[in-house]
């Protein structure tokens, strides 16, 4: 048996024992790597340590530091005030705003990780106040950083493109952008209407007035009661119901003054202008967004560090352990070439319609747990044999590979995945986590089929 198999088959163990005996998978992973590493790669430990994830273990508990710290001092309620405000109290247009919003900022530059870690923690305490199913709110967040990610002037665009160039193939930069774009836009129509996007729309507008009063709906009744918060509303996304489920939060319930609970305090305004600086930097200046989420989160916990006593607590260390484990196991395969392996083996069919299946199945299932770009940069050169035979357009393959291999960083293994799930307040992680997981598998098993469908079989460029 080849080294590279073992270690595909030492994966696959991770996975079922992780599921049948509640073992957390990234330390599973990290015994895998040191096993595999040692006994089939023969590598040291900076041989297996190099495949750690050094830069995600900061960006998990940088933002998710910074943003415990925002929901300790009331700031996320305030930004939750504001976003019904924005939209004149609908609630169904959240979601939207927030697909627009990252997709907004990775078409002007932004790196898809970063734009899904200034939004997310802000979407997903939306969701929780308003009853909107995290599973909806976190997957439109990243499927909004993909649509946009790849315009002509975005990174992952700049890169793919540079990529063709190189390799001499035919491309499009329009086409691949609408490719990304169309794509997304879809799949997220169809997660709206399928996670709640229906009941959110039969709620109507909500009056959220800081005080603890459900929100009247403008075409029915989003809650019902008097105005000490006793009425019901509709959960969406879980048929039950939840008390006051879309006023904001009063006063009464944070400790605060009366009459404060949506004003701004001196915490929650040094928070903003945080949470802005972050932005500017990470979109402005190219500063990593997780260690500029530290350094921010120090600041404030300095300033008030009562706050931060509650929030080193929030960090997301269980959902830190599993990512880095799993990401430091895929290190070790990519090490020993399991990944190149795959590729040159798909890449030898002699059909090139199959070959491209399974070239975009290979990108797919690779990118839920490594970088998106780095298997696409792996994978177009692979292409090139059989692009060259002219029985496959080079535009629509690049296309489908560039589909196939981001749509599926909803994975909770994938940098996008690991921060909605990091980001998400008050809710079951383990569960949250599963549903991402059989999400992350739906998408890996049908969206490669279909982009190769759409975009190779007719034959475009």
């Amino acid at each position: 048996m080849s080294p590279e198999l073992i270690s595909i088959l030492v994966l696959v163990v991770v996975f079922v024992i992780a599921t049948t005996r509640s073992v957390n998978m990234g330390a599973l992973a990290f015994a895998a790597a040191f096993g595999v590493g040692t006994l089939v790669a023969d590598l040291d430990a900076d041989g297996i340590f190099a495949g750690f994830p050094g830069d995600l273990f900061v960006v998990l508990v940088g933002v998710t530091y910074l943003f415990a710290i925002a929901r300790a001092n009331g700031t996320t309620d305030w930004l939750v005030h504001a976003a019904v405000r924005l939209v004149r109290g609908r609630v169904a247009l959240i979601p939207w705003v927030m697909f627009a919003l990252t997709g907004a900022l990775t078409a002007i530059g932004a790196v898809s990780p970063a734009a899904v870690a200034i939004v997310a923690p802000v979407a997903l305490s939306f969701a929780t106040r308003y009853s909107i199913s995290p599973l909806l709110m976190g997957t439109m967040v990243v499927h909004g950083a993909q649509a946009g990610g790849f315009s002509p002037i975005s990174i992952y665009g700049s890169i793919v493109n540079g990529i063709v160039e190189r390799e001499k193939l035919p491309g499009s930069e329009i086409g691949l952008f609408l490719a990304s774009l169309v794509a997304n836009l879809l799949i997220a129509a169809v997660l709206f209407a399928v996670l709640g996007g229906r009941k959110l729309w039969a709620r109507g507008a909500v009056t959220p007035e800081g005080d603890g009063t459900p929100g009247k709906a403008g075409t029915g009744t989003t809650g019902s009661g008097s105005d000490t918060g006793t009425g019901t509303g509709t959960s969406a996304g879980t048929g039950g119901t939840a008390p006051a489920a879309v006023a904001v939060r009063s006063d009464r319930e944070t400790g605060g003054a009366e009459g404060t609970g949506v004003r701004l305090t001196p915490a929650r305004v040094a928070t903003l202008v945080a949470l802005v600086a972050l932005v500017v930097a990470v979109l402005g200046f190219d500063l990593d967004a997780g260690l500029t989420a530290v350094t921010l989160a120090v600041v404030l916990s300095t300033a008030w560090p009562d706050d931060s006593r509650r929030a080193v607590g929030e960090i997301a260390w269980s959902t830190v352990l599993l990512i880095c484990g799993v990401l430091t196991y895929v290190g070790v395969l990519e090490e020993m070439g399991t990944i190149t392996w795959a590729g040159e083996g798909v890449g030898g069919i002699g059909v090139p319609l199959l070959a491209a299946v399974l070239l975009c199945y290979i990108g797919a299932i690779v990118s839920a747990f490594a970088s998106s770009v780095g298997i696409m940069g792996a994978l177009i050169p692979l292409a090139v044999p059989f692009l060259a035979q002219g029985e496959i357009g080079a535009v629509g393959m690049v296309a489908a590979l560039a589909v196939s291999a981001t749509v599926v960083d909803v994975s909770p293994f994938s940098t996008n995945g690991a921060l909605v799930l990091a980001a998400a307040p008050d809710v079951d992680r383990d569960r949250f986590f599963r549903q991402l997981m059989v999400y992350g598998g739906i998408v890996v098993a049908a969206v490669p089929a279909l982009a190769w469908l759409v975009l190779v079989v007719p034959g475009f460029g």
